[in-house]
């Protein structure tokens, strides 16, 4: 068995940290309609959503983490000290965001925190653009994507269900609710969790830990869906009630549908390897179902917000992350 340096065994724990952080964070996304419905308590929806975000370790394969692990910056220059001041760059906007209840994503604060760690080693060179001009891209599309599909399974719904009346619509749509739920959090432990694997991955590579081959052992991807299942237990609930309530306003129909399209969006880009946002998506799909009533149902002001905390993220978290780089390399 290779020798594992103390400040590997550091960093892997600072990685478990901003995996628990994310969960925590991204709680909100996976609980926050099944919650402002009343379709679960609390407590039975992050429950719920742990136990989703735990078993999408069996289900998926490693696609976003490969992104994450060799896709954006040049494995040769990464090493154990950008690897830190990547998560501490992430960690800390995730932390300054849930203190204030603000639906960021964890997702790129981790691609901030990385691109800035390595641009403060090699400078632009190292990064790999074909890869990131993808995951730039999906900042603004994953929300439109969102966006289209919670319209259009809502519309769809108002058809197939125009002659139910609307407590029957209810009672259907509470059970449904239990598995469109279900399906956000497994998407959710399929893409965001898979970040963190890429980055454990990529520092034992990077450390002669892996041997000549990347690649996700199987203990990281168990550990890393484990851990964001805890976070997802704990919650960060000043995000659930921003996205739950202050966006707009939402029946059981309504949070069917943004889960049901959000998810649906979040697996097809995890297939492709795409590192998107779980934050973007949903809101996106929340949006969507509110623009069905009337564009007036959705608070705008609010959603305003969201978007310029969105266009912060990774320019906050690349600045931190290259500080706090440059801090790292003088002591390792």
């Amino acid at each position: 068995m290779p020798h594992v340096p103390v400040s590997v065994v550091v960093v892997v724990l600072l990685a478990f940290l901003f995996d628990f952080l994310n969960g925590m964070h991204d709680a909100a996304n996976s609980i926050a309609t099944v919650v402002s419905t009343r379709v679960l308590s609390p407590r039975q929806a992050v429950v719920w959503a742990a136990f989703f975000n735990f078993i999408a370790a069996f289900f998926f394969d490693v696609h976003v983490a490969d992104t994450i692990g060799k896709g954006l910056v040049d494995p040769k220059i990464i090493d154990t000290a950008v690897v830190a001041g990547a998560l501490i760059g992430a960690s800390l906007w995730d932390w300054i965001t849930i203190v204030f209840g603000i639906p960021v994503s964890s997702s790129h604060a981790l691609i901030g925190g990385l691109i800035g760690a390595g641009f403060a080693k090699a400078g632009v060179g190292c990064l790999q653009y074909a890869k990131l001009k993808t995951t730039v891209l999906f900042i603004f599309l994953s929300p439109l994507i969102g966006l289209v599909f919670g319209f259009g399974l809502m519309v769809s719904v108002f058809w197939i269900f125009r002659r139910r009346s609307p407590g029957q619509v209810d009672r259907f749509f509470r059970v449904g609710q239990l598995l469109s739920a279900a399906l956000y959090s497994l998407s959710h432990g399929a893409n965001d969790a898979q970040k963190t694997m890429g980055i454990i991955a990529v520092l034992l590579y990077s450390n002669g830990l892996l041997g000549d081959k990347f690649y996700v052992p199987a203990w990281v991807i168990i550990a890393c869906c484990a851990v964001i299942g805890l976070g997802t237990m704990l919650g960060g609930w000043k995000i659930v009630n921003t996205m739950g309530n202050k966006v707009t306003k939402l029946k059981p129909v309504g949070g069917f549908c943004a889960e049901t399209g959000a998810g649906l969006s979040i697996l097809i880009c995890s297939h492709f390897g795409i590192p998107v946002s779980t934050t973007h998506t949903i809101t996106g799909a929340i949006v969507g179902v509110g623009t069905t009533q009337r564009l007036s149902a959705v608070r705008w002001g609010v959603a305003g917000r969201i978007v310029w905390a969105w266009v912060l993220t990774i320019p906050c978290a690349a600045l931190t992350a290259a500080l706090t780089y440059k801090l790292i390399a003088l002591f390792l």
